[in-house]
């Protein structure tokens, strides 16, 4: 049986737990057809091991988005692997903790904040384009920042930087066939969440306003959510965010 990613090369960033969004799209991905190739920092050794958990196997590199010299080597890396590629998951987000505290935050912290989860997706992009002569898919992950959240703090502006960013690269490679979208999920119980002081505080929100149910511990409809804009089946949407929240994006007070 065929399936809506069958041909497609596809590089996936931030696997890191078995919980991430990012696992669950490169097991959808593998599962709908697409060779995969997946980057991971700063420990390469985990998403190895984690890799393992997948369907087929898949080779990782080690990259750190926010090192010139990684970014420079990753097109040759790649290459070699795959010749080339169809569609870039940037699954990448990171503050320090420094910046989970609002109006304490130094502008450092904010700066990396920016740079590891917003200006990252430019960067990745434009490493990758080489290998992408006729185009393709770029879809990134949110989490909704129309809103401020209980306990997100600089995280906050860095995904609205992200947004803004996903909308520019739309404008810009669109003549180029290149299509960037995000998906905007509700909170998962990751790696991430798990760095995020008074995470369950944010989890509590969900328990209480989403119409479908939400389960925490299900990466999976995000995973899909991904795979679905990698494929050929939005053929036309682009500088789009999909929520894949369980409608508490639509809820009034």
């Amino acid at each position: 049986m065929s399936g809506i990613l069958d041909g497609k090369r596809i590089l996936i960033t931030g696997v890191l737990m078995e919980s991430s969004i990012a696992f669950h799209a490169a097991k959808v991905a593998q599962e709908q057809g697409a060779e995969i190739i997946l980057t991971a920092f700063p420990r390469p050794t985990l998403t190895e091991r984690i890799a393992k958990k997948l369907p087929k196997p898949a080779k990782v590199i080690e990259l750190d988005v926010t090192n010139q010299e990684h970014l420079d080597r990753l097109a040759g890396l790649v290459k070699d692997e795959l010749g080339g590629l169809d569609g870039i998951v940037h699954s990448i987000g990171f503050a320090p903790q420094g910046a989970f505290n609002f109006l304490e935050a130094t502008f450092e912290d904010v700066a990396t904040a920016m740079h590891v989860s917003a200006y990252s997706l430019k960067s990745l992009t434009m490493a990758c384009k080489p290998l992408m002569p006729n185009g393709g898919s770029v879809v990134g992950l949110t989490f909704d920042a129309q809103f401020a959240w209980p306990k997100y703090d600089w995280m906050g502006p860095a995904k609205a930087a992200l947004e803004a960013t996903s909308r520019y690269l739309a404008r810009d490679l669109g003549k180029e066939n290149f299509r960037c979208n995000l998906i905007s999920a509700g909170p998962i119980g990751s790696m991430a969440a798990k760095s995020i002081p008074g995470f369950a505080d944010l989890a509590e929100v969900w328990n209480a306003r989403s119409p479908l149910e939400w389960d925490m511990a299900d990466a999976e409809p995000a995973g899909r959510g991904i795979v679905a804009l990698l494929s050929d089946f939005f053929p036309k949407t682009t500088g789009e965010i999909i929520h894949v929240d369980g409608g508490v994006h639509m809820m009034g007070a």
